[in-house]
């Protein structure tokens, strides 16, 4: 007896799971963002050239992690765990600043510490676009998943947010 060819084949028949397939779809689930950007000063504000400006991550399972989530289908179920290993910043002068955790955010009890993710401006930005120093910041994640199959892997994605940054100088006028 000749077989049958089904444009839509009952469960169980016409081909295996895409694994691979199902561990992308787990780590589109986590619903991962670019990092929540936070600086110091804060965006509308100004610094000067000379001062650190501070850089952090607000961390949250979709901008820092840990995150997890599962997908399914055919009887094969993928679960992904991940989290940011590290964010790049690009500062909008040229230079960028790898930093291998979320950063702190500012306090004012920090007074003139150094932060432990920042960059210091040699230059005002007033001869950028907008005045403004454009900054972005791409969080790799590194996502490791197991099916239930018994096969593994890791997945590595960036994302990416923006902010900027307005520098300016400070002047010291001499009167004596």
């Amino acid at each position: 007896m000749p077989g049958r060819w089904f444009q839509n084949p009952p469960p169980g028949y016409g081909g295996a799971v895409d694994v691979a397939a199902l561990a992308r779809q787990a780590v589109k689930n986590m619903a991962l963002v670019g990092p929540a950007i936070g600086i110091a000063p804060k965006v509308g504000g100004k610094s000067a050239v000379g001062l650190p400006v501070w850089l952090w991550d607000t961390v949250t399972p979709t901008t820092w992690g840990p995150n997890t989530a599962t997908a399914a289908a055919g009887g094969v179920t993928v679960t992904a765990t991940g989290s940011a290993t590290q964010i790049v910043w690009s500062m909008g002068d040229g230079s960028t600043v790898t930093c291998n955790g979320p950063g702190t955010a500012y306090q004012p009890s920090f007074g003139d510490q150094a932060p432990d993710c920042g960059h210091t401006y040699s230059v005002t930005s007033a001869a950028q676009p907008g005045g403004t120093y454009a900054i972005t910041a791409t969080a790799t994640w590194v996502v490791n998943w197991t099916a239930n199959t018994g096969q593994q892997g890791t997945i590595t994605v960036t994302r990416q947010s923006a902010t900027t940054a307005v520098i300016g100088e400070l002047q010291v006028l001499n009167t004596q």
